[in-house]
């Protein structure tokens, strides 16, 4: 036995060097290459899954008979609502024979309610198209103001009045802009009308001007300068007290017709007396901006302090220039605006 065991650890101890057996010590000894194999790590062995122990056979039922070759597969659709669940318990039983243990596979089939998820899919689908419908409904109103929107200003903007008609302009305020206003005026009566509105404007603006239009029409007998001439002071008052009209602009309308009766005698014409400041031709501008067009001008001013001269009252160079605006002997619209070739062409007839 020890004879043995010494000729093994003299063996281990002992190699081989260039032909000679060499003594070496323990430390210096190199590992063989069994001995280095055998220090490599085997593999781990490959676990089992459980799966593979547990049996997947497909559930039998003992009271179906059994299927014909002729009849049809009992597979059911991919989209089928059922789920079946497995869940497999391995009991143990002992044997009655050898009292060994046999392993029982037991299936545990369950099954969702029919319908149900089929029920919330329609629920979910049908809140999803309340929703799209909202939302169609919500843009379709945006979108139909907003198209009203680009209507009214593609409309404005193929009309392009003057710059100072807006979108908030009062209808009245428009329609005297794109129907009267720089339309050449030869009407008596008409003129008489438009310089007691001019005057009436100081301190005011045109579109409260012209709602009170046919007021002053009631007032002041339908600028009759005969009529209004033959004013006393009863009727004066009444026409206060009535039609609230300040005192001092009824006075003043009262004076004016006068004076047109006096400019009727030496001139034959209101109409022909105020337009040969202009040579009977309406005075064509080419503003561009409202901001360039002026509130009074060197002709405005001649025309102001001549009918100062003759007696007439609020007729200052801005009250005859706005005169002259709205009776035509001066065309102030805009280039830009349609109005200004139109007004263009009627005073040419």
């Amino acid at each position: 036995m020890c004879s043995s065991k010494l000729k093994n650890l003299t063996q281990e101890n002992i190699s081989q060097i260039n032909g000679r057996p060499v003594l070496q010590p323990k430390s210096n000894q190199v590992p063989t290459l069994d001995r280095r194999n055998s220090l490599k790590k085997s593999p781990p062995k490959p676990l089992n899954p459980i799966a593979s122990k547990i049996p997947s056979p497909r559930p039998i039922s003992l009271n179906s008979p059994p299927l014909s070759p002729n009849s049809k597969s009992l597979r059911k659709p991919a989209g089928s609502c059922k789920e079946l669940l497995r869940s497999s318990s391995v009991k143990s039983k002992p044997e009655n024979s050898d009292g060994g243990y046999k392993e029982v596979v037991s299936m545990v089939i369950v099954q969702k309610q029919p319908g149900s998820i089929a029920a919330a899919r329609r629920e979910e689908v049908a809140m999803k198209q309340e929703e799209r419908k909202k939302k169609i409904s919500h843009y379709g109103r945006i979108k139909s103001v907003k198209s009203n929107e680009k209507n009214l200003n593609v409309e404005h903007e193929k009309k392009k009045r003057c710059s100072f008609i807006t979108t908030s302009s009062d209808p009245i305020y428009v329609a005297y802009h794109d129907k009267e206003w720089g339309v050449p005026v030869h009407d008596d009566k008409l003129l008489f009308e438009l310089l007691v509105l001019t005057g009436a404007q100081v301190g005011s603006d045109w579109t409260s001007v012209l709602k009170k239009r046919n007021t002053f029409r009631e007032a002041f007998s339908g600028f009759e300068a005969e009529l209004v001439a033959d004013f006393n002071e009863k009727k004066i008052q009444s026409i206060v007290n009535d039609y609230g009209i300040n005192l001092s602009q009824v006075l003043a309308i009262v004076d004016n017709s006068k004076q047109i009766l006096k400019v009727k005698r030496d001139f034959g014409s209101f109409n022909k007396y105020i337009w040969e400041f202009t040579k009977h031709k309406p005075v064509t501008t080419k503003y561009t901006s409202c901001q360039k067009i002026p509130v009074k001008t060197s002709k405005s001013e001649t025309i102001s302090k001549d009918m100062v001269r003759r007696g007439f009252r609020f007729v200052g160079p801005t009250v005859i220039h706005s005169l002259m605006q709205a009776a035509g002997l001066t065309n102030d619209h805009l280039i830009t605006c349609p109005r200004h070739l139109e007004c263009t062409a009627m005073a040419a007839l």
